[in-house]
């Protein structure tokens, strides 16, 4: 597996992971009881989805022999609505927590050093998002070597068209939007809010977004969304005029990162973004890629849309869409019975449903109006 096509299969590998409650608005919050009904199937859906990836756990305690499948598992675990799940209390969560402990490097990234790809930065930041979802202090050295790790990965030569960038660790010629994106959801979430990093950070994102207005590179059309990589790289390919097609996933990925880098939601590169995600709403596909990266979708787009905090949203047809309950309906009636999701398009891994089961727990987690 080339190690350029493995951004959909995080947050990863988001991580993405559910969203912090600083950017939940007060419509969802006074909302709770218009969803009474819906949140106790989703509820439900969770706990049936958790039960089944609970027995998904190795001897070991990792989930799949990989470090970031684990971490979003636990991730999923720590952070359901209810609380139900602490590492105290769970003594299968405290095992795979310290088996992500185990893989510290000198250099205080998280991974396996004999798997191929490695991906350090993906198996960093969501070991991270993990650890500190626990809010247990015994792991803040091992949190703040982790964060140190991801913030000397970022590009500081401002000639180069991947300034503010960040790569996958072990290979610095990748410099993508999914790879930045859950770094920053990494350190926003582990308490890292630095402010020169989300500079560095905003001109990467200004130069993966489709606005020729805060975009210089050649090929920057005006729709507002987003692509994966500053050179020109989409995964959706390129329109009829050979230009690079904006996409879903990392559409919300750009959106997410502009909110979590302090980029305030009135900010016209915000509001562009959030304009094409209206124009191209829907849970039938990740738009422009089809089913590929589905479920890596549907994980960044709850956590995303939780970010910005509107409710309700009328598309480009006239149709006013309550993302929670379509969501969470979608999520719903695609769990399999005996608990798990999985998606039949194999690309970025999603033909493995512990990893699509821990992508859908986690986003009705952060979808769940707090």
């Amino acid at each position: 597996m080339k190690m350029k096509t493995q951004h959909g299969f995080i947050l990863v590998l988001l991580l993405l992971f559910a969203v912090t409650q600083s950017g939940i608005t007060a419509d969802h919050e006074t909302g709770a009881s218009e969803y009474h009904e819906l949140n106790e199937q989703v509820i439900a859906s969770i706990d049936r989805g958790l039960e089944w990836l609970k027995g998904q756990q190795a001897e070991d305690g990792l989930f799949a022999n990989h470090p970031g499948i684990t971490a979003l598992a636990l991730t999923a675990f720590l952070r359901h609505p209810e609380k139900k799940y602490s590492e105290t209390e769970h003594p299968f969560i405290q095992k795979g927590l310290q088996r992500l402990v185990e893989m510290q490097q000198p250099d205080g990234a998280i991974y396996d050093l004999e798997m191929q790809p490695a991906l350090p930065n993906y198996n960093t930041s969501i070991s991270v998002m993990a650890l500190s979802s626990t809010g247990n202090p015994k792991y803040d050295e091992v949190i703040k070597k982790a964060q140190g790790f991801l913030k000397g990965l970022q590009v500081t030569d401002e000639e180069s068209v991947y300034f503010g960038g960040i790569g996958y660790g072990s290979r610095q010629d990748v410099k993508d939007l999914s790879n930045l994106n859950i770094a920053i959801q990494a350190l926003k979430e582990s308490g890292s809010d630095d402010q020169e990093v989300w500079d560095k950070a905003i001109k990467f994102l200004e130069h993966t977004q489709n606005r020729s207005e805060s975009n210089d590179q050649s090929w920057a059309g005006n729709d507002g969304g987003f692509i994966y990589a500053p050179d020109g790289e989409s995964k959706a390919g390129t329109d009829a005029a050979g230009s690079p097609r904006s996409y879903a996933s990392m559409t919300y990925a750009g959106l997410l990162s502009f909110i979590y880098a302090n980029v305030d939601q009135k900010d016209e590169r915000v509001k562009a973004a959030f304009e094409w995600i209206k124009e191209h709403f829907t849970l039938e596909e990740n738009y422009g890629m089809g089913s590929q990266g589905l479920y890596y979708h549907y994980h960044t787009m709850a956590k995303a849309l939780r970010l910005y905090g509107q409710s309700t949203f009328v598309d480009a047809k006239g149709i006013t869409h309550d993302w929670y309950r379509e969501f969470g309906e979608k999520m719903i009636e695609l769990q399999k019975p005996d608990g798990f999701w999985v998606n039949e398009q194999s690309r970025w891994m999603e033909a493995d449903p512990r990893l699509v089961t821990a992508y859908v727990v986690l986003a009705l987690d952060t979808a769940y109006p707090k």
